[in-house]
């Protein structure tokens, strides 16, 4: 755990001061896991759609509709190819699968989503997901946007293509340091504190809110940074992504802003890895650490009279 602080830093490069950065800290976790209502229903707690997987990724979307869930959303859509539905079918009851029918996102496939859009209060695009173009995904980035769904965008819908699309919005990019260069065009420093200013300065260009994941996640909206230093060096293994996709989905679905939803959902996914290590050692899974959430995240439970 690390002690909420906020300090100022100079950067040798071009002299840019940074005075809004600071650590994550539990109080972010608290101000993003908004409180229930005694009397609310079925939808009311968020709602979550991923749009994902292909023939060799299936358990991408999995993985983040299960962190999603674990959020403690109400319900999760997961639209997926139909050759893969019967396998996410198996992997959970509680999802509920729209089979779509192309290998590949096509328009057809994201006008196949048009009837579940209006219950959707976030969405991840990319987990596994292979776009048969810009074009496509374009398309289905603005039939969400003009529904005011908030946004998660990883992986395959990490491109240049997306962000004039984006702009402005509710809207949080999740890449790592390789993602971050082909959307922007800049290879990153090692030093968190360096990146720090790349990633305030291009969240600030668009609008938007980037969480650069990497050993110590930096975490902007282009006014403040935040940087996240939890996790564990096992988190190197495949899908961990998916599951800091997903929680900060979850997040959003329940009224948290991109930033919050952002930094607590890196804050918890560490702690979640870390968590697991400690039982496992180097030999976790990404689907350990989704059983590790709800330990972590019951503490802030809260109920408010409605």
């Amino acid at each position: 755990m690390f002690p909420f602080h906020i300090f100022s830093v100079t950067l040798s490069f071009g002299g840019q001061r940074l005075d809004r950065v600071r650590e994550s800290s539990d109080e972010d976790v608290r101000n993003a896991l908004k409180p229930r209502r005694t009397f609310s229903r079925k939808g009311e707690n968020g709602v979550v759609l991923v749009v994902g997987g292909s023939w060799l990724y299936h358990g991408a979307p999995a993985l983040a509709g299960m962190a999603a869930f674990r959020c403690g959303i109400d319900l999760v859509y997961i639209a997926v190819p139909e050759k893969i539905a019967t396998a996410i079918r198996a992997l959970s009851p509680n999802f509920i699968v729209l089979p779509l029918p192309d290998l590949k996102l096509t328009k057809g496939s994201a006008r196949r989503l048009e009837k579940v859009l209006p219950e959707v209060d976030a969405a991840v695009v990319g987990p596994g997901l292979v776009p048969k173009d810009a074009e496509t995904l374009n398309f289905l980035l603005k039939e969400l946007l003009d529904r005011d769904i908030a946004l998660v965008l990883d992986a395959a819908a990490l491109i240049p293509d997306v962000l004039d699309v984006v702009r402005g919005k509710k809207v949080v990019l999740t890449p790592h340091a390789g993602e971050f260069r082909r959307v922007f065009g800049i290879e990153l420093p090692r030093s968190a504190e360096e990146r720090a200013t790349h990633v305030r300065e291009k969240a600030s260009e668009y609008s938007l809110t980037i969480l650069l994941k990497g050993p110590v996640d930096v975490i902007s909206d282009g006014t403040e940074v935040v940087l996240n230093r939890t996790g564990t060096p096992a988190m190197t293994v495949g899908g961990t992504g998916d599951v800091l996709a997903g929680l900060t989905a979850g997040f959003l679905s329940k009224g948290a802003r991109p930033i919050e939803a952002a930094v607590a959902a890196a804050r918890v996914n560490g702690l979640a890895g870390e968590r697991a290590t400690v039982r496992l050692g180097y030999h976790i899974v990404a689907s350990d650490l989704l059983d590790e959430i709800p330990q972590i995240l019951k503490v802030y439970d809260a109920v408010v009279d409605s």
